[in-house]
């Protein structure tokens, strides 16, 4: 069983939504003033480097990455910051946005290239919010299982740049926003938290969330979000792009897809499924899932949702012979671990020294497939449209 046809298929889903590929087809018409691009999110730097090479045109801008990402760009500033949590840096490249957007007239357009990541990137907290406190709300929200809907929705409402905000700052220009999704449902109001586009959420709402998860509401901070944002948005890559990529590659290689979807749900829940369903499955079944996972963090080991879901999935296959799979996130980085993932099989449980329950229950799965060797390291990939998930029934 080859951990080779593994990666390729994971990689096919990937390479088909790298900004050079989906990008292109959806740049606007040019103004006649001038065009601000304003990219933010883990794929940023491919997307703003796409965006050069492909406008003839005047062109300036701001691009936000991760550290430790680097692009290669002549005509729009890069800047880093801070992921998963924001610090002084995402709050710097922030205010560095909303200024260039307000410097948009008339006759300008301003080009927001978007993806996940945004938020802690680019993070201005609402007035009277100190940056301390918008952490702490963060890190507890990030470690409380909740959703990425119900996080963002928190963030949209502590905040002076998210929930259309930055869209209203360009007015009176064109705006034109094109995104890559990494959310499940592809909401443009949660890609980013939606910083170019209005939504019907209110401060209620997001208050019920942190006490639904037993987190401190702050007392200051708190702002509605513009009700409505002019401007044009475009969806021009998602996660059902990558898993249509993956189930092609997999039929050039001979298996047959059966294709789960994009799934939600506790990673290790949604894990041990996937696990038991491979073993019901036909010779040269290959199961493939997408959507974004829910953790919830009750100690301090490393690992993401996807580590989460290979280890609980490598248990209930303890002992197969004929079952493999992987597990990684599209961008490169599962949760703030190193790896992508992690590769698991029916051998992964006996290989190790380490009782998988227990490391599991100490939400230490990434550091449990970092001593099998078992952990998928990719460093980031330009691009993020959420998991990637594969199991295949050998022949």
């Amino acid at each position: 069983m080859s951990r080779a046809d593994l990666e390729r298929i994971w990689r096919a889903g990937v390479a088909a939504c790298q900004p050079a590929r989906v990008l292109p087809p959806h740049l606007p018409e040019p103004p006649r003033g001038r065009t601000i691009a304003l990219a933010v999110g883990k794929a940023a730097g491919g997307m703003a480097e796409t965006l050069e090479q492909h406008w003839p045109w005047p062109l300036a801008g701001v691009a936000v990455v991760p550290h430790g990402t680097e692009a290669a760009l002549e005509r729009i500033e890069l800047l880093h910051a801070a992921h998963p949590i924001p610090a002084e840096a995402s709050v710097a490249a922030a205010e560095r946005l909303m200024a260039a957007a307000a410097e948009a007239g008339p006759d300008d357009l301003v080009l927001v290239l978007l993806s996940g990541g945004a938020s802690a990137l680019a993070c201005l907290p609402g007035e009277g919010l100190t940056l301390n406190e918008k952490r702490r709300v963060t890190e507890a929200l990030l470690r409380s299982g909740a959703s990425i809907g119900e996080i963002n929705a928190v963030r949209r409402s502590l905040s002076r740049i998210k929930g259309g905000r930055l869209g209203v700052a360009a007015a009176p220009a064109r705006l034109v926003t094109l995104a890559l999704s990494d959310v499940p449902g592809d909401r443009a109001q949660d890609i980013g938290s939606g910083p170019t586009v209005a939504h019907s959420a209110d401060i209620a709402g997001a208050q019920q969330v942190l006490r639904r998860y037993g987190i401190e509401a702050p007392a200051r901070g708190w702002s509605e979000a513009p009700k409505l944002v002019a401007g044009e948005y475009r969806l021009i890559a998602s996660n059902a792009e990558a898993l249509a990529a993956a189930a092609d590659e997999a039929r050039t290689l001979g298996y047959a897809p059966l294709m789960l979807g994009a799934c939600t749900g506790e990673a290790r829940e949604v894990g041990r499924a996937h696990g038991a369903l491979a073993l019901d499955q036909a010779p040269g079944t290959m199961l493939i899932s997408g959507g974004e996972l829910s953790v919830a963090v009750t100690d301090g080991g490393s690992g993401g949702r996807n580590c989460e879901y290979a280890l609980a999935a490598a248990i209930a296959l303890a002992g197969a012979s004929n079952v493999s799979g992987l597990a990684a996130d599209t961008d490169g980085i599962d949760g703030s671990a190193e790896a992508a993932g992690a590769f698991f099989d029916g051998s992964t449980v006996a290989r190790s020294r380490r009782d998988p329950a227990e490391a599991l229950a100490a939400n230490d799965s990434g550091g449990f497939f970092a001593a099998l060797e078992d952990a998928f390291v990719t460093g980031p990939t330009g691009t993020n449209v959420s998991d990637l998930r594969i199991l295949l029934t050998a022949y």
